[in-house]
């Protein structure tokens, strides 16, 4: 069985100016060459230093950003396929930024069902009574009828997720959903995170959080200078990494 999940040699350039901005271009070269599996079910932990490609492959997963080469599956849907179904892949790899990009003038509830209701065509009666339902899993039951300015970073992240749950997708897709949040909010948002988890749903999370990692995490993967240096199971991971560049990047984290 293949897995839900498939990249292959995956390449991406970014052109950026060059020093001093008036001699023309530099490439960067965010993803070389990356091959990487997900399984259905599975929780996939991509950590590594800033620039070393891991939130351009996240990206890439649904199309959020366009790979140079290399080939991109989840399920039998080619994301990078010139005609792909752009709108369907979004629907089955739901995103989860740092920033919420909650609507400020719609309530929670509002931000919940629209979604349904605008792409899937969901009755707006169904469509709310599903946020509900959401909400209340992720513990904002009490918050429904609150706007995005009157909840907590942490509680407005978790309306972020109910928001991508709403599209009832077969994969979320986590871009360091906590580190915009204080530390005491940080807590909420993994145990959502967690939860989810723990009821099957297919997830790849770009974060730093090792309490997830050993919580929830089925894998880790560390990423540096666009590519994948080594990947294991957590405890594996972190209390004896093989390569000598993610000891040093452990040692810093840990």
């Amino acid at each position: 069985m293949s897995a839900f999940i498939r990249i292959r040699d995956a390449v991406k350039t970014f052109s950026t100016r060059g020093r001093g901005g008036a001699l023309g271009l530099d490439t960067v070269l965010a993803l070389d060459g990356v091959t990487l599996d997900v399984e259905r079910g599975e929780v996939v932990l991509i950590i590594g230093p800033s620039g070393s490609g891991k939130s351009t492959l996240l990206r890439s997963v649904n199309r959020l950003e366009s790979l140079d080469s290399g080939e991109i599956w989840i399920g039998d849907d080619s994301v990078t396929a010139r005609r792909a179904d752009l709108r369907r892949i979004r629907e089955d790899a739901g995103m989860v930024f740092q920033s919420f990009n909650l609507f400020a003038h719609m309530t929670i509830l509002d931000n919940v069902s629209l979604a349904p209701r605008l792409v899937r065509k969901v009755p707006a009666a169904q469509a709310r009574e599903a946020a509900v339902a959401i909400l209340e899993r992720v513990g904002l039951l009490d918050k429904l009828d609150r706007y995005p300015r009157q909840l907590s970073g942490g509680q407005q992240q978790r309306a972020a997720i109910a928001r991508a749950l709403a599209m009832n997708p077969k994969a979320l897709l986590f871009d360091e959903p906590t580190s915009a949040l204080d530390p005491e909010m940080i807590k909420e948002v993994l145990d959502v995170m967690t939860g989810l988890a723990e009821d099957g749903m297919t997830m790849m999370v770009v974060s730093h959080e090792m309490g997830f990692a050993r919580a929830a995490a089925d894998r880790v993967v560390f990423m540096d200078r666009g590519r994948i240096v080594e990947q294991g199971k957590p405890e594996e991971l972190f209390s004896d990494p093989k390569e000598e560049r993610t000891r040093d990047f452990i040692r810093h984290i840990l």
